[in-house]
Protein backbone atom coordinates (compact mmCIF):
# COMPACT_ATOMS: atom_id res chain seq x y z
CA UNK A 1 0.00 0.00 0.00
CA UNK A 2 1.48 2.96 -1.24
CA UNK A 3 2.09 5.95 1.53
CA UNK A 4 0.59 9.76 0.54
CA UNK A 5 3.03 11.18 -1.48
CA UNK A 6 2.99 15.09 -0.88
CA UNK A 7 1.81 17.70 -3.63
CA UNK A 8 -1.01 20.59 -3.90
CA UNK A 9 -4.35 20.34 -5.39
CA UNK A 10 -3.73 23.50 -7.76
CA UNK A 11 -0.42 22.31 -8.87
CA UNK A 12 0.37 20.37 -11.48
CA UNK A 13 4.71 19.55 -10.79
CA UNK A 14 6.47 18.87 -14.43
CA UNK A 15 7.54 15.17 -15.79
CA UNK A 16 11.09 16.07 -14.20
CA UNK A 17 9.64 16.90 -10.77
CA UNK A 18 7.35 14.10 -11.05
CA UNK A 19 9.98 11.60 -11.73
CA UNK A 20 12.12 12.35 -9.23
CA UNK A 21 9.17 12.16 -6.56
CA UNK A 22 8.53 8.93 -7.60
CA UNK A 23 12.17 8.26 -7.91
CA UNK A 24 12.51 9.44 -3.95
CA UNK A 25 9.80 6.99 -3.46
CA UNK A 26 11.13 4.27 -4.98
CA UNK A 27 14.70 4.57 -2.99
CA UNK A 28 12.75 4.78 -0.04
CA UNK A 29 11.31 1.27 -0.89
CA UNK A 30 14.81 -0.02 -1.64
CA UNK A 31 16.02 0.96 1.69
CA UNK A 32 13.13 -1.08 3.11
CA UNK A 33 13.88 -4.39 1.46
CA UNK A 34 17.75 -3.65 2.25
CA UNK A 35 16.41 -3.45 5.61
CA UNK A 36 15.13 -6.60 5.73
CA UNK A 37 18.03 -8.40 3.89
CA UNK A 38 20.43 -7.01 6.39
CA UNK A 39 17.53 -8.46 9.45
CA UNK A 40 17.56 -11.52 7.80
CA UNK A 41 21.07 -11.60 7.27
CA UNK A 42 21.76 -11.08 11.46
CA UNK A 43 19.36 -13.51 12.14
CA UNK A 44 21.48 -15.98 9.77
CA UNK A 45 18.48 -16.11 7.10
CA UNK A 46 19.29 -13.67 4.73
CA UNK A 47 17.04 -14.83 1.97
CA UNK A 48 13.86 -13.40 3.57
CA UNK A 49 12.05 -13.90 0.28
CA UNK A 50 11.90 -17.71 1.39
CA UNK A 51 10.60 -18.78 4.91
CA UNK A 52 12.76 -20.07 7.88
CA UNK A 53 12.43 -23.43 8.79
CA UNK A 54 11.04 -22.36 12.01
CA UNK A 55 8.99 -25.01 14.21
CA UNK A 56 5.26 -22.51 14.95
CA UNK A 57 3.14 -25.60 16.44
CA UNK A 58 0.39 -26.36 13.50
CA UNK A 59 2.32 -24.02 11.11
CA UNK A 60 5.50 -24.25 9.12
CA UNK A 61 6.64 -21.32 7.97
CA UNK A 62 8.44 -23.40 5.86
CA UNK A 63 8.30 -25.74 3.52
CA UNK A 64 5.06 -24.01 2.58
CA UNK A 65 2.12 -26.11 1.53
CA UNK A 66 1.92 -24.17 -2.06
CA UNK A 67 4.47 -24.27 -4.49
CA UNK A 68 5.62 -20.73 -5.32
CA UNK A 69 3.53 -20.47 -8.47
CA UNK A 70 0.23 -21.19 -6.98
CA UNK A 71 0.70 -18.68 -4.19
CA UNK A 72 1.71 -16.42 -6.48
CA UNK A 73 -1.72 -17.18 -8.14
CA UNK A 74 -3.27 -16.95 -5.05
CA UNK A 75 -1.85 -13.45 -4.00
CA UNK A 76 -3.30 -12.25 -7.39
CA UNK A 77 -6.69 -13.67 -7.10
CA UNK A 78 -6.97 -12.27 -3.68
CA UNK A 79 -5.47 -8.84 -5.07
CA UNK A 80 -8.61 -8.75 -7.44
CA UNK A 81 -10.97 -9.67 -4.78
CA UNK A 82 -10.17 -6.99 -2.32
CA UNK A 83 -9.86 -4.14 -5.40
CA UNK A 84 -13.80 -4.95 -5.72
CA UNK A 85 -14.00 -4.73 -2.73
CA UNK A 86 -12.42 -1.41 -2.96
CA UNK A 87 -15.06 -0.80 -5.79
CA UNK A 88 -18.08 -1.61 -3.90
CA UNK A 89 -17.63 0.44 -0.53
CA UNK A 90 -17.11 3.45 -3.18
CA UNK A 91 -20.43 2.70 -4.61
CA UNK A 92 -21.91 2.31 -0.55
CA UNK A 93 -19.26 4.14 1.85
CA UNK A 94 -18.92 7.84 1.79
CA UNK A 95 -15.95 7.57 3.94
CA UNK A 96 -14.36 5.53 1.31
CA UNK A 97 -15.29 7.66 -1.31
CA UNK A 98 -13.58 10.78 0.68
CA UNK A 99 -10.47 8.71 0.76
CA UNK A 100 -10.50 8.07 -3.30
CA UNK A 101 -10.66 11.77 -3.60
CA UNK A 102 -8.30 12.66 -0.78
CA UNK A 103 -5.75 10.12 -2.45
CA UNK A 104 -6.74 11.43 -5.63
CA UNK A 105 -5.47 14.99 -4.57
CA UNK A 106 -2.28 13.81 -3.06
CA UNK A 107 -1.13 11.59 -5.83
CA UNK A 108 -1.74 14.00 -9.02
CA UNK A 109 -0.71 12.65 -12.20
CA UNK A 110 1.33 9.52 -12.72
CA UNK A 111 1.86 7.67 -15.73
CA UNK A 112 1.85 4.01 -16.32
CA UNK A 113 5.36 3.75 -15.70
CA UNK A 114 5.54 5.55 -12.34
CA UNK A 115 2.42 3.65 -10.98
CA UNK A 116 3.97 0.24 -12.05
CA UNK A 117 7.18 1.37 -10.56
CA UNK A 118 5.31 2.90 -6.81
CA UNK A 119 3.31 -0.74 -7.23
CA UNK A 120 5.72 -3.11 -7.06
CA UNK A 121 8.36 -1.15 -5.44
CA UNK A 122 5.78 -0.59 -2.49
CA UNK A 123 5.04 -4.37 -2.20
CA UNK A 124 8.28 -5.66 -2.35
CA UNK A 125 9.80 -3.24 0.68
CA UNK A 126 7.36 -3.54 2.75
CA UNK A 127 6.47 -7.49 1.99
CA UNK A 128 10.20 -8.15 2.79
CA UNK A 129 10.72 -5.95 5.63
CA UNK A 130 7.39 -6.72 7.56
CA UNK A 131 6.36 -10.37 6.49
CA UNK A 132 9.56 -11.52 5.18
CA UNK A 133 11.58 -10.16 7.82
CA UNK A 134 9.50 -8.99 11.08
CA UNK A 135 7.23 -11.62 11.06
CA UNK A 136 9.34 -14.61 11.94
CA UNK A 137 11.73 -12.65 14.25
CA UNK A 138 8.05 -12.24 16.11
CA UNK A 139 7.57 -15.86 16.08
CA UNK A 140 10.36 -16.99 17.24
CA UNK A 141 10.11 -15.02 20.73
CA UNK A 142 7.13 -17.48 21.60
CA UNK A 143 6.79 -20.83 21.45
CA UNK A 144 3.94 -23.09 19.11
CA UNK A 145 0.89 -21.00 18.12
CA UNK A 146 1.38 -18.29 20.68
CA UNK A 147 4.53 -16.80 18.23
CA UNK A 148 2.23 -17.55 15.21
CA UNK A 149 -0.18 -15.25 16.84
CA UNK A 150 2.52 -12.89 17.84
CA UNK A 151 3.77 -12.72 14.00
CA UNK A 152 0.74 -12.32 12.85
CA UNK A 153 -0.42 -9.18 14.86
CA UNK A 154 2.09 -7.72 15.51
CA UNK A 155 3.54 -7.65 12.13
CA UNK A 156 -0.22 -6.25 11.00
CA UNK A 157 0.15 -4.01 13.55
CA UNK A 158 3.58 -2.60 12.87
CA UNK A 159 2.29 -2.27 8.95
CA UNK A 160 -0.86 -0.55 9.92
CA UNK A 161 1.19 2.28 11.57
CA UNK A 162 3.07 2.81 8.47
CA UNK A 163 -0.32 3.74 6.67
CA UNK A 164 -1.60 6.59 8.84
CA UNK A 165 -2.87 9.46 7.38
CA UNK A 166 -3.06 13.33 8.78
CA UNK A 167 -6.72 13.62 9.52
CA UNK A 168 -9.57 11.11 11.34
CA UNK A 169 -10.63 10.31 7.58
CA UNK A 170 -7.68 8.54 6.98
CA UNK A 171 -8.93 5.71 9.85
CA UNK A 172 -10.13 3.45 7.70
CA UNK A 173 -7.00 3.29 5.40
CA UNK A 174 -5.40 2.23 8.51
CA UNK A 175 -7.75 -0.09 9.45
CA UNK A 176 -7.71 -1.75 6.30
CA UNK A 177 -3.79 -1.77 6.77
CA UNK A 178 -4.42 -3.90 9.75
CA UNK A 179 -6.85 -6.41 8.78
CA UNK A 180 -5.01 -6.81 5.05
CA UNK A 181 -1.66 -7.27 7.02
CA UNK A 182 -3.27 -10.39 8.61
CA UNK A 183 -4.51 -11.96 5.42
CA UNK A 184 -0.46 -11.26 3.85
CA UNK A 185 0.97 -12.80 6.94
CA UNK A 186 -1.67 -15.62 6.83
CA UNK A 187 -0.42 -16.28 3.04
CA UNK A 188 3.09 -16.44 4.05
CA UNK A 189 2.74 -18.91 7.01
CA UNK A 190 0.77 -21.06 4.24
CA UNK A 191 3.25 -20.76 1.37
CA UNK A 192 6.47 -20.23 3.23
CA UNK A 193 7.43 -17.61 0.72
CA UNK A 194 6.94 -14.08 -0.07
CA UNK A 195 5.52 -14.79 -3.89
CA UNK A 196 1.69 -14.76 -2.97
CA UNK A 197 2.01 -11.80 -0.32
CA UNK A 198 4.07 -9.62 -3.34
CA UNK A 199 1.44 -10.51 -6.01
CA UNK A 200 -1.59 -9.37 -3.42
CA UNK A 201 -0.13 -6.11 -3.03
CA UNK A 202 1.39 -5.40 -5.94
CA UNK A 203 -1.84 -6.45 -7.75
CA UNK A 204 -3.64 -4.11 -5.01
CA UNK A 205 -1.59 -1.40 -5.18
CA UNK A 206 -1.53 -0.83 -9.23
CA UNK A 207 -5.72 -1.30 -9.74
CA UNK A 208 -6.19 1.08 -6.66
CA UNK A 209 -3.20 3.81 -7.95
CA UNK A 210 -4.65 3.72 -11.72
CA UNK A 211 -8.31 3.82 -10.52
CA UNK A 212 -7.08 7.17 -7.60
CA UNK A 213 -5.16 8.83 -10.93
CA UNK A 214 -7.91 8.56 -13.51
CA UNK A 215 -10.72 8.76 -11.89
CA UNK A 216 -12.54 11.74 -9.67
CA UNK A 217 -15.25 10.22 -7.86
CA UNK A 218 -18.23 13.38 -6.62
CA UNK A 219 -17.79 14.71 -3.57
CA UNK A 220 -20.32 17.18 -3.21
CA UNK A 221 -21.45 15.95 0.20
CA UNK A 222 -18.30 14.98 1.21
CA UNK A 223 -16.51 18.22 2.60
CA UNK A 224 -17.70 17.80 5.97
CA UNK A 225 -16.31 14.30 6.30
CA UNK A 226 -12.83 15.42 4.69
CA UNK A 227 -12.42 17.84 6.71
CA UNK A 228 -12.82 15.84 10.10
Amino acid sequence: MVPPLVVTTTYTPPASLRNSRVGKVVLFYAGLTAAAVLWGAWRGHANVLFGEDTDAGPFRLAPGVLSGVSSAGIGVAGGLLLVLLTRLLHARCDWARVLHSEFHAVLGPLGDREMWALALASAIGEECLFRGALLPQLVSLLPGGAGVLLGILGSASVFALLHIGPGRHFLPWTASAFLVGILLAGLYLLSGDLLGPIALHATVNLLNLRDIVHKRLPTESLGQLAAG
